[in-house]
């Protein structure tokens, strides 16, 4: 009997070497791991894709480790382990905070950092605090690795500077100064897509990134500039209203996210003055 997924093809290498081998010479393949995603669009009929590398169990990706003072994570950690990891617990509790609002707890044990990241979602929930925490991207090739800026990986909606036969080996971070913050809004308190979703850090240099707001995540580099002059909270908000362009969309509407936005940036101030 034949089912949507017959005429796909999946191809399980034998090592993150032999991954690397195939990706490289058949770029067409679509990298899988917790498929929390790619389900989805072939339950839909949405995924144009049709052949699959399972990266899944491979070693090379997973764990955590802080290598010189860097905390690193392998690519396919999955949001529970770094919700129950103690070394995320010290370095970056946001993550771990967006980690637990990530659907439900099947989805948190099937799901992976990269995945989040290699998706492009601007609704990510992992995508503000990595843009915050100025993490770090290792991508992969059968010719050796590159490290990218997480600020600097995309190009636009669901666009990135992936080239052809690169991985998301793993994400590093260095130490992050000052109080971390994290919230997110949904239809509901779980199993819901972001409406808005924000990470900031108040420090000697703050920092701030918001999801939902545009084509990709945004780092809000003028409402920084604001609050570490000293603006005020009013100037601060306006700084934000000028760099965020939400649409309407089946979720919410422009007018409710940057009504959202501006309410969730003015607790960040006031929680972390």
């Amino acid at each position: 009997m034949k089912t949507p997924i017959s005429p796909l093809e999946l191809v399980r290498p034998e090592s993150f070497e032999h991954a690397l081998r195939l990706f490289a010479g058949t770029p067409s393949l679509t990298p899988i791991a917790g498929c929390t995603d790619v389900y989805v669009g072939l339950n839909f009929g949405t995924l144009k894709a049709q052949s699959f590398i399972d990266l899944w169990g491979l070693p090379e990706l997973v764990g955590i480790e802080v290598v010189d003072d860097v905390l690193r994570f392998g690519g396919l950690t999955t949001h529970s382990e770094l919700v129950a990891s103690a070394e995320v617990q010290e370095w970056l509790p946001m993550l771990a905070a967006a980690c637990r609002e990530i659907g439900g707890v099947q989805i948190q044990n099937r799901g992976t950092l990269a995945g989040n990241i290699a998706n492009g979602s601007p609704a990510g929930d992992t995508l503000p605090v990595l843009a915050v925490a100025e993490a770090v991207l290792v991508l992969a090739h059968q010719d050796g690795e590159r490290r990218v800026p997480f600020n600097e990986f995309y190009t636009g909606y669901r666009a990135t500077v992936l080239r052809p036969g690169e991985l998301i080996r793993a994400i590093e971070v260095p130490r992050v100064d000052g109080k971390q913050w994290f919230r997110k809004v949904g239809t509901r308190a779980a199993q819901a897509i972001s409406k808005i979703v924000i990470a900031g850090v108040r420090g000697p240099q703050p920092r701030i990134a918001v999801g939902s707001v545009a084509p990709t995540v945004v780092r809000l580099r003028q409402t920084e500039t604001a609050l570490a002059a000293g603006a005020s909270d009013d100037d601060v908000v306006a700084a934000m209203m000028a760099e965020i362009k939400p649409i309407d969309d089946i979720r919410s509407t422009a007018e409710y996210r940057k009504t959202v936005a501006a309410n969730l940036l003015r607790r960040f101030l006031a929680e972390t003055a």
